[in-house]
């Protein structure tokens, strides 16, 4: 299992699609405070449809805290100011995949904290920002798992 981990999301259509992500690629979720949304959200309900349930979500005051708890874990921040493309890394279960929000991204400070190796992005064209935030989660936890041969999927 892979954990993946929303630092401050701001967008709750963003998060409820995580949480079908989460529930149907067996990632534990989790949320670092402040979020730009309430849990009960409509929005975030909707998007999230009926997996809450089947969802391992963790919340945390914040980024500190969050490190605590994750020990010994690897984290990869997932972002475009990456030194590697995701594709590149070898997952191991256990990892964290770490994403900032949807408006500014990880802190640069969080970012310092990650040495480069583990600092990973997409590949996209050049005169792009990024890509919806779902999307990427999307992108790089299925690559984790695939590397894992889709370890408990069917």
């Amino acid at each position: 299992m892979f954990h993946i981990v929303l630092h401050e999301p701001r967008i709750a259509p963003n998060t409820g699609n995580i949480i079908r992500l989460s529930a149907n690629n067996g990632c534990q979720l989790h949320l670092i405070e402040p979020l730009g949304f309430g849990l009960e959200e409509k929005q975030l309900r909707r998007a999230g449809l009926d997996y809450h349930d089947l969802t391992n979500v963790s919340r945390y005051n914040d980024y500190a805290h969050f490190l605590e708890v994750m020990g010994e874990h690897r984290i990869f921040a997932c972002t475009t100011k990456g030194s590697q493309p995701y594709h590149q890394v070898e997952y191991q279960a256990g990892d964290a995949l770490l994403f900032g929000s949807e408006t500014s991204g990880l802190p640069d400070a969080i970012l310092e904290s990650i040495v480069a190796e583990q600092r990973i992005r997409i590949p996209m064209q050049a005169s792009n920002r990024s890509l919806n935030l779902s999307n990427s989660v999307a992108v790089i936890s299925y690559e984790a798992w695939r590397q894992q041969n889709f370890e408990g999927g069917s």
